[in-house]
């Protein structure tokens, strides 16, 4: 096997997954992160493979897209998703994690591992003098920065596509003490608990009921609060499964009580009734100190946060450890820009992993970043690995990097993105056959490629 010498740029959750996969296979891996030298302003730790956004990585069911890719992230070896079940917390059907816990384990994994060298180092462009020894015969350089990279990188990569880059705003979610909540309102419970048999005060989530005028009150305080406007010369857009709450708010006042404020399979233990809104806190550490407002995502000011969020029962006396905030988040036209191999067709050599792909959430992330390793890996040994079939998660998030639409737009893994199923079936019942059909593609793929050698 001709073993490479590769440079991963950025130490977030592709770069991480990319590089110890390439390291554990005997390849020589230069990491380049630019913390705690450089970061973002949505970063605050010093760790690598930090979750800027929310602790929760989704649905773990295997009738969901998000969930599926998760099990076939498993089969396929993933440090990231070996070390997310490592450190979950309670989160009902999701999975979710301590996020400090998660970092601190992945930057210890990446220091140990012999192979990689890692370099504080802000890499400015893709023509930087660093990057220089990677390129030609036996290189590669992996642009995994993520969608908050750097001004300087995002121009340079716009410049070698040939167009302006494009870009989605992403809106954080603030996180509270739990000390600070006021547990006489606040209860604690899963969706549909009572139904399946929970007894009182378990579950996994906290939550705060609204009645139907505390809801008006809420309401009408969010569509009137001041928000962080974005600059001049940008045009704000926002990715759909990421919508600030207020965004979502304007449009109409039914369409948080349907969506993350959405009270169905609860019931206030101080009415007996079901309420008109629930606002959910899930545990951030496994400590259970403090919670993210589930949904609440937010462009609003710190001060008008604070003010607005108070308004729901039981969080009268919140106390933030963090507000919520937003920033942009840079994406290629993948159809357009990228190979099938995830390579710049203007930049051969120059691989693109992570959410800059425009692939959107930290599973999907850290699916690019594994593909990609488990590719460059192959060709290492003189093979080919074919694309997983089309029917499966990872398949289908791949063929939509490569399948021209007129706005391209990130998506994340979801049944939409594979083929339809062929046949009749019952709404109730085709999760279940997309999940099926699969598991049973995915098997035998994986298994031909073990086969073969190529994994």
């Amino acid at each position: 096997m001709q073993t490479m010498s590769i440079a991963v740029v950025g130490g977030g959750l592709a770069g991480c997954e990319c590089a110890l996969h390439l390291a554990r296979a005997g390849h020589s891996v230069t990491l380049f992160e630019q913390k705690p030298g450089h970061r973002s302003a949505a970063h605050i730790s010093e760790h690598l493979a930090e979750l800027v956004c929310s602790n929760s990585l989704r649905s773990d069911e295997l009738t969901s897209g998000v969930g599926l890719l998760k099990a076939e992230m498993r089969a396929l070896g993933s440090d990231f998703m070996e070390l997310a079940d490592a450190h979950r917390v309670p989160a009902g059907k999701a999975l979710a994690v301590d996020r400090e816990a998660f970092a601190r384990a992945m930057t210890e994994r990446v220091a140990a591992q012999a192979n990689i060298t890692l370099v504080e180092h802000q890499v400015a462009s893709l023509d930087d003098p660093v990057l220089a020894p990677f390129t030609g015969e036996g290189g590669a350089v992996v642009l995994a920065a993520g969608p908050m990279a750097s001004e300087g990188l995002s121009a340079s990569l716009a410049e070698a596509v040939g167009a302006k880059h494009c870009y989605f705003y992403d809106a954080i979610a603030p996180i509270v003490w739990t000390h600070s909540l006021n547990m006489d309102v606040v209860f604690r419970a899963s969706r549909y608990g009572q139904e399946n048999g929970e007894a009182d005060g378990e579950g996994d989530y906290l939550n705060c009921p609204m009645s139907r005028d505390e809801y008006d009150v809420f309401y009408a305080a969010l569509l009137e609060a001041q928000k962080v406007s974005a600059h001049e010369f940008e045009q704000e857009k926002h990715f759909e499964g990421c919508m600030p709450v207020e965004a979502l708010a304007e449009r109409g006042p039914r369409t948080l009580t349907f969506g993350p404020l959405k009270p169905v399979g609860f019931v206030d233990p101080r009415t007996g009734r079901r309420p008109w809104a629930i606002l959910q806190l899930r545990a951030e550490k496994a400590n259970s100190e403090t919670c993210n407002l589930v949904g609440c995502q937010t462009k609003l000011t710190q001060g008008e946060q604070a003010r607005v969020f108070r308004l729901v029962p039981g969080m009268e006396n919140a106390e933030f450890a963090r507000f919520g905030s937003m920033h942009r988040n840079t994406y290629v036209n993948a159809p357009d820009v990228l190979a099938p191999d995830l390579s710049l067709r203007a930049r051969p050599g120059v691989y693109l992993a992570g959410q800059i792909t425009g692939v959107e959430g930290y599973v999907e992330s850290a699916a690019s970043g594994l593909w990609l390793a488990l590719l460059l890996n192959a060709r290492a040994r003189g093979l080919e690995l074919p694309h997983p079939p089309v029917e499966s998660a990872l398949g289908g998030l791949l063929n939509h990097l490569r399948t021209p639409v007129k706005h391209f737009q990130p998506s994340n893994a979801h049944f939409g993105l594979v083929p339809e199923l062929g046949e009749r079936a019952r709404k109730k019942d085709r999760k279940a056959l997309y999940s099926a059909r699969a598991q049973e593609t995915f098997g035998e793929w994986l298994a031909a490629q073990r086969e073969a050698g190529a994994i």
